[in-house]
């Protein structure tokens, strides 16, 4: 991130009261930015939102539905932000299956009406429209999916996401950019599983493990076999902050869509990622988890990104390994139960983030400690 940049930047955030919103909220903050939420009330009880008091850090926050046009016209406008990053959403696959009507709601209507909104306010420069790895068509053979495959989805949630894309690519190419009838860059991002302190959703492997943990239960696990690009929140975090940077300078160079996953040996089996969980945690693997053996709705086994566009573009390169991260995931969530304050185990992480080198040049570094060169 470039020094300053962000200082008094006004940016309209939508989803500030999720678990990856507050984490972006905050950190925008910390960063110097003027920062307008625009949600709906906190998603879960425990919420991020809540315990890092989000609602007096930002300049403004807005309780809001993306799917009302109106209201959400008339908060842009007032608040004339220079940046729009939208994360408001439905994000939960298995949800998906319990309320497809609402779901397709948030994430395709929802994401029209954000990039309508925004087509009406001419201070706004660059909007970043945040949908998911499980936009892309998924066969489950192949090499792992890259910015040029197609969308796709089996499933409502992936569905959703992948229209999602298409709504941005559409607005992008009639409405904005050099020469159309607004200059705003638009562009979307993709990231992989995210995790870290603080989500306490349902159906998410890491807060359904961390509750198990606390009330001494083994977790249910529908299919520890699939394997996910799992990643901190801070990696994909770190990939739009930079992203927006740039397209500030660099805007017809920038408007597309972006993968930012994690590196390929950081794509690990469910099981995998609850065993070490359990050993982080200091508990038992088999009081941690076990196979759920009923019927659930089907969902893709295998999924990969390719994230060598953003390295070789943007120079991002992730900077945690899996392991790192959830060391620090469960820290984070110790140290809150504890009574540290969740705010600052938040500000806390992000500098430790920052202060580590990105995973190519720490990899690198690692070897050339092994023994002389070749």
């Amino acid at each position: 991130m470039t020094s300053g940049f962000w200082k008094a930047r006004r940016v309209f955030l939508t989803g500030h009261t999720g678990f990856k919103g507050s984490w972006l909220a905050l950190w925008l903050k910390h960063a110097g930015a003027q920062v307008f939420g625009y949600s709906l009330p906190p998603p879960t009880t425990p919420s991020v939102f809540e315990s890092a008091g989000l609602a007096d850090v930002l300049d403004g926050t807005m309780v809001g539905d993306i799917r009302d046009l109106g209201q959400l016209t008339r908060a842009m406008a007032d608040v004339k932000p220079d940046v729009v990053v939208h994360l408001a959403a439905q994000a939960i696959v298995f949800s998906s299956f319990e309320d497809p009507v609402g779901t397709f709601g948030s994430n395709v209507m929802g994401t029209v009406n954000v990039l309508e909104a925004a087509r009406h306010v001419d201070t706004i420069r660059t909007i970043l429209i945040v949908t998911s790895d499980k936009c892309y068509e998924n066969s489950e053979v192949g090499p792992p999916r890259s910015e040029g495959d197609p969308m796709g989805g089996d499933d409502p949630y992936s569905a959703s996401k992948g229209c999602a894309e298409l709504v941005t690519h559409a607005y992008r190419a009639s409405f904005f950019g050099a020469g159309e009838q607004h200059p705003a860059t638009v562009m979307s991002a993709r990231a992989g599983n995210v995790i870290g302190g603080g989500d306490f959703a349902r159906y998410r492997l890491i807060p359904d493990l961390v509750r198990g943990a606390r009330e001494g239960r083994p977790v249910m696990i529908r299919n520890p076999a699939a394997t996910r690009p799992w990643q901190h929140v801070l990696e994909p975090l770190s990939g739009y902050l930079t992203l927006v940077e740039r397209a500030w300078e660099h805007a017809g160079e920038i408007a597309e869509g972006w993968n930012f996953g994690p590196a390929a040996d950081d794509v690990r089996e469910v099981g995998w990622v609850a065993d070490r969980f359990a050993d982080c945690w200091g508990i038992a693997r088999n009081e941690a988890w076990r196979k759920d053996s009923r019927s659930f709705p089907t969902e893709k086994l295998t999924l990969q990104l390719d994230s060598t566009k953003v390295a070789a573009r943007l120079g991002w390169q992730p900077r945690w390994t899996i392991e790192q991260t959830l060391d620090r995931v469960v820290d984070w969530y110790k140290r809150e139960a504890a009574g540290f304050n969740a705010h600052n185990l938040i500000i806390e992480q992000i500098e430790d983030y920052v202060n580590s080198a990105p995973r190519a040049a720490a990899d690198a570094a690692q070897h050339t400690s092994i023994g002389p060169a070749s």
